[in-house]
């Protein structure tokens, strides 16, 4: 394989990328970052810019991506091995699903985020990453067989439905309704679904709906047919941000449904929910991170070529500072999501669910404020350029826009906060517990 040399402007890398030793990084994970570079270089970020300006990815690179196996690491690790081996899936460009774990998963997404924009790679990823998993783990033998052959193998598209006009991160309140018909064989769904990514495309959702009374106790997981289906209607939103990601309304009048299709069972909706939540939101800190690299180092190079008052950019003690304030948030950032990344190996499921969940959703928040940093840093050295969808700033003007794509999605950011301190509370009272009991031993 060639060697694909790390981009030699400052912050533009993680640090085992540019070379500094790691504890984390194992040769394995470096093949396998070189290999995924190439391959993601080639198939998607050379072109992402394009196609986001066009507004749409080109169908033919999800089934590239399908075909090389490369949106199975969307998927929360461990991989669905003998699912996968009955598929006669069994690599990941050389890496053995069995031996996948989630410093790859944080290698790809990170080299997936690589252009600074959230779309190219959103319109592909989002059904791998929180459509299907909630199918493998909580779904039945015969449920997963109907559903999971054709939907791991990219013949079906599939995408995550849990947001509504009246309810976004208070999932909770979810309004759209799952009642069964007279004769006990479907579900008839109504109601409406709300900036779906990958909506428009997809031939399923994994779908909240309200099967039972008001709050979470109410909540089930549905799989509801979408393309083509009757009672569906779809249409594409126009957001601030990223476009190439499809975001979606989604209107369900009186969709018929079997009950086969319920995940898990009845009542279990806000479980599998959160569960889901929790892969989510380390992906997008992995991504927005890499987003953030790609506007300061931009800022960066800028900045060393750039003139003004008779020097450069560089040359200018402000511009120094602001540059080093981002980029001291920007590797901060990083450290710990590598952090989070190892300590999911090396925990099993649950623990990993108890320990991290409430860490995760603040490093999920933290990283849109530390784009947010990163990203006004790039505009505002830029100057006008920073402010033109054209030229040399049109990158980091994009990736200004898209900031708010990361500080609402996946639980938005004052709500993220807020459960992540809650979570460390009932962490503190467990032990605290623990240690009132043994000190009367």
């Amino acid at each position: 394989m060639a060697y694909n040399p790390p981009n030699p402007i400052p912050f533009s890398e993680p640090p085992y990328i540019r070379g500094l030793p790691s504890p984390y990084i194992t040769p394995a994970h470096r093949r396998f970052q070189q290999a995924c570079r190439k391959f993601a270089t080639e198939n998607l970020i050379q072109h992402a810019l394009e196609w986001e300006r066009e507004g749409t990815v080109p169908e033919h690179v999800f089934h590239t991506f399908c075909k090389h196996n490369m949106l199975l690491p969307n998927m929360p690790t461990p991989l669905p091995v003998d699912l996968l081996k009955r598929l006669g899936i069994n690599d990941i460009l050389g890496v053995k699903v069995e031996d996948w774990d989630y410093i790859y998963t944080g290698i790809y997404c990170d080299e997936m985020a690589r252009s600074g924009l959230s779309g190219p790679a959103g319109s592909l990823n989002t059904g791998f990453g929180f459509g299907i998993p909630p199918i493998y783990v909580f779904g039945s033998v015969e449920l997963q067989a109907q559903f999971l052959p054709e939907m791991l193998t990219g013949k079906k598209r599939s995408c995550i439905a849990i947001t509504e006009p009246g309810a976004g991160s208070d999932v909770a309140n979810i309004a759209t309704t799952a009642v069964k018909s007279a004769d006990g064989q479907h579900y008839i769904v109504n109601g409406s679904k709300k900036w779906i990514t990958n909506g428009i495309w997809s031939d399923y959702a994994t779908m909240a709906v309200r099967t039972g009374g008001p709050g979470a106790a109410g909540l089930s997981v549905l799989i509801v047919p979408l393309k083509g289906h009757p009672g569906v209607s779809m249409h594409r939103l126009k957001v601030s941000g990223q476009i190439t990601g499809g975001a979606s309304f989604i209107e369900l009048d009186n969709v018929k449904v079997p009950v086969s299709n319920i995940v898990g069972k009845e009542g279990d909706g806000m479980r599998i929910i959160m569960t889901n939540f929790n892969h989510e939101r380390i992906c997008i800190a992995v991504g927005v991170t890499r987003q953030a690299r790609v506007a300061l180092s931009a800022a960066f190079s800028y900045c060393l070529k750039r003139e003004a008052f008779g020097k450069t950019l560089m040359d200018q003690p402000v511009v120094r500072h602001r540059l080093a304030k981002a980029g001291a948030e920007l590797e901060s950032m990083w450290a710990w999501v590598e952090q989070i990344l190892y300590q999911l190996i090396h925990l099993s499921k649950e623990e990993a669910y108890r320990q991290l969940g409430g860490l995760t959703a603040l490093a999920k928040a933290k990283s849109g404020m530390v784009l947010n940093e990163c990203a006004q840093t790039a505009v505002l050295l830029f100057g006008g350029s920073g402010y033109t969808k054209s030229g040399q700033g049109e990158l980091v003007e994009a990736i200004l826009r898209d900031v708010h794509s990361a500080r609402i999605p996946g639980g938005s950011e004052d709500v993220m906060l807020d459960l992540s301190v809650r979570q460390l509370v009932k962490l503190y009272q467990v032990e605290e517990k623990k240690l009132s009991q043994s000190a009367k031993i």
